[in-house]
């Protein structure tokens, strides 16, 4: 079975339909004895012989296989859910993340790399090797190479521990999401909805053998096109009032509950810190990133909070005053099934703005166009659609294509997918199958693929988007092209495997094209008429870019505070109330509301559906976004489109992966170090 397992196929096109669930098993349990025979080849050499070939670069290469099959198999947890591949993964979670775990608490392992690092080969490294060798060399100390035998087995118990916890965490959250649903069959309760959400609930009803065109019933759900039109629009509050108590209650509620989970995670994480030698998991886990301690990184956070404050509090006083006004009622504060809605009536009043004008301009396959040929131009790349059907996929909706340089080489390709099911679990995310490398022989293809949750087609209208999905589609694709991008000799060093609170400079740079005239330009386009947005709703739009952008700032802030102060002070949240200390932390940082809202902790699966993920990182989002902000200015002064310096963020950032210390390569693009004034200044929080 293990010679024609597909899972095990290396191929660069993928056979997805043969990948079964009954095949994972099998897969992993050769790929798993390849990983260890490849290992114990270099841990059992002769010292006295040893070269960089036959431990750095042989490590690198030993678990090519394993990651390659292992990441098809997780890949289909998030895309194609069902209880047989649940049960597959979970059956072989353990094992997988038990051999991970022991690579470097492995001794003669270790032994092999500092015997290496005594020969005259190590001491002569320049270059990508010499960052290979410093950053495995640092892998094995963080991970606790030195540690005695007694704690490297305990650390392994912990990362396995660690992994099924969160596993479970995701799985909570994903069958929560899907266990709930309203269907209503009072059309009045619906007033306030845009057309296409009605449309789209209505369908979803039937599609679940409600209702029919005689009698229409509509079918809400928490999967995000559902739910955000309802809060945004409904006029009905008892209506939003329902979808919000559902919206808090995933994940914090039985069956589903996270909260002791939570609490679970917390408490081994900082056993991890405390083996390791830290007194906290963001000393860990931030020691080789930017911000490099968790202190630095808290201070990040509070400071931006304090460059922002006033405005944020000016912001919620002008939200209840305008309910006031409007109501004819005392200022008060608002309820939180109140606050979408309301802050969407006063950007409508105050910049004469509906978001849902835009939706007609950005069907998803202009958007998508769009969205090439501004790469195309700026870096200089072109992305090519393989026939529908011609390249065999996970689902029917799903698209491949290649993406070519100017010379007509190919750099790789990728998958998209961008429409909601109920086996596909939420958000929007970009990831990696396969990692190519150039070296002496040539370069080797990229494989990724960038998925979302987006507003689907209606009837015979096709998928249009929010302005905000747009957003999302840029960001998503500016990962997918720095992995795509990379011209790194080592896989570990190449693409996306940077430094995390790096890793959103290109993603998040690319949202900036999504704002600007000469962008729009290529893919705002009506579905019906092909006229490009008329310059007054552009103008609206410009103008309300602004529109509670401290609001926005401290939500993001906020996220980023409950992280870092969760791991820095484990103990606080563990032997007490979660959700009321979490509460207390946080009061400066969300918009007042009464009922209070409840913190997004027990459905955050950014902290806790994976062992690390962005525990201890979410800050890195803001971080990221002063990086780009900054970086942006450059195109902005020779112009967004301007070639040169998009082949600039090419050669210095999106090819670069690892290679460097991220502040090297951000400095050789700059010229400088960031500046944190100018996503202020973007932001209208401060004077240019």
């Amino acid at each position: 079975m293990a010679d024609d397992n597909p899972f095990l196929d290396r191929r660069f096109d993928i056979q997805w339909n043969r990948l079964t669930p009954e095949l994972i098993a099998p897969a992993i349990e050769v790929a798993l004895a390849d990983a260890l025979a490849a290992l114990e080849a270099i841990a059992t050499q002769d010292r006295a012989t040893v070269t960089l070939a036959s431990s750095i670069e042989a490590l690198e290469s030993a678990t090519d296989a394993l990651n390659e099959a292992w990441g098809k198999v997780t890949h289909l947890t998030s895309v194609c859910d069902s209880p047989e591949v649940r049960s597959a993964y979970n059956s072989m979670l353990p094992k997988v993340t038990e051999f991970y775990a022991s690579i470097h608490l492995n001794g003669a392992l270790w032994d092999v790399m500092k015997a290496f690092a005594s020969t005259p080969e190590a001491n002569t490294l320049i270059g990508v090797r010499k960052r290979l060798f410093d950053e495995t060399i640092a892998d094995f100390k963080q991970a606790g190479a030195n540690l005695e035998p007694a704690k490297k087995s305990r650390l392994e118990q912990l990362e396995s521990e660690l992994a099924s916890l969160t596993q479970k965490f995701s799985e909570n959250v994903l069958d929560a999401t899907n266990a709930w649903e309203l269907v209503v069959d009072d059309e009045s309760r619906i007033d306030g909805l845009p057309a296409h959400a009605k449309d789209a609930a209505r369908r979803s009803a039937e599609s679940k053998g409600h209702g029919d065109a005689a009698t229409p019933k509509w079918r809400f759900t928490l999967h995000q096109p559902s739910q955000e039109p309802v809060m945004t629009h409904a006029l009905d509050e008892s209506l939003r009032r329902e979808v919000w108590d559902a919206a808090v209650g995933v994940g914090a509620r039985a069956p589903h509950d996270n909260h002791d989970l939570i609490r679970q995670i917390l408490k081994l994480r900082q056993e991890k810190a405390e083996i390791l030698g830290k007194s906290a998991f963001p000393d860990l886990v931030l020691e080789r990133r930017m911000a490099k301690s968790g202190a630095a990184a808290l201070r990040f956070v509070e400071e931006m909070h304090a460059r922002v404050k006033k405005a944020f509090d000016r912001e919620c006083r002008e939200l209840e005053e305008f309910k006031a006004a409007k109501t004819g009622s005392a200022a008060a504060t608002l309820a939180p099934w109140e606050v979408a809605f309301w802050a969407e009536k006063l950007r409508k009043d105050r910049f004469d703005f509906d978001e849902e004008a835009l939706r007609p301009y950005f069907p998803l396959d202009r958007v998508i166009e769009g969205l090439f040929a501004i790469t195309e131009r700026i870096f200089g790349v072109k992305a090519v659609a393989r026939e529908k059907g011609a390249v065999d996929t996970w689902h029917s909706e799903v698209r491949f294509y290649d993406l070519k340089d100017v010379d007509g080489r190919q750099l790789g390709s990728f998958y998209t997918d961008w429409h909601p099911r109920e086996s596909k679990r939420s958000g929007a995310w970009m990831n990696y199958l396969i990692t190519g490398v150039r070296n002496r022989e040539g370069r080797t293809p990229h494989l990724g693929l960038m998925c979302g949750n987006m507003t689907p087609p209606a009837g015979d209208k096709p998928a249009l988007l929010t302005h905000r999905e747009v957003e999302t589609v840029f960001h998503e694709f500016g990962h997918l092209l720095h992995h795509l991008l990379g011209e790194v000799e080592y896989k570990s060093l190449n693409g996306v495997n940077v430094s995390w609170d790096f890793v959103e400079l290109p993603s998040q740079i690319m949202e900036n094209w999504a704002w600007e005239p000469e962008g729009l330009d290529l893919f705002g386009r009506h579905f019906e008429t092909g006229g490009s947005i008329p310059d007054a709703l552009f103008a609206k739009m410009k103008a309300a870019r602004n529109f509670r952008t401290a609001t926005a700032t401290v939500r993001q802030l906020a996220f980023g505070k409950m992280d870092l102060e969760l791991h820095l002070r484990p103990k606080r949240f563990v032997d007490a109330d979660l959700d009321a200390e979490i509460e207390k932390l946080l009061c400066d940082y969300i918009v007042p509301t009464n009922p209070t809202a409840p913190s997004t902790v027990c459905r955050f699966g950014h902290l806790f559906s994976d062992p690390v993920g962005y525990a201890a990182g979410y800050y890195s989002y803001k971080w990221a976004e002063v990086l780009d902000a900054d970086a942006f200015t450059r195109f902005k002064e020779r112009g967004i489109l301007d070639a040169e310096t998009g082949r600039a963020f090419r050669k210095h950032v999106l090819s670069r992966g690892n290679s460097e210390p991220p502040e090297a390569l951000f400095r050789r693009f700059m010229g400088r170090d960031a500046d944190i004034n100018a996503l202020l200044i973007r932001n209208g929080l401060v004077e240019a």
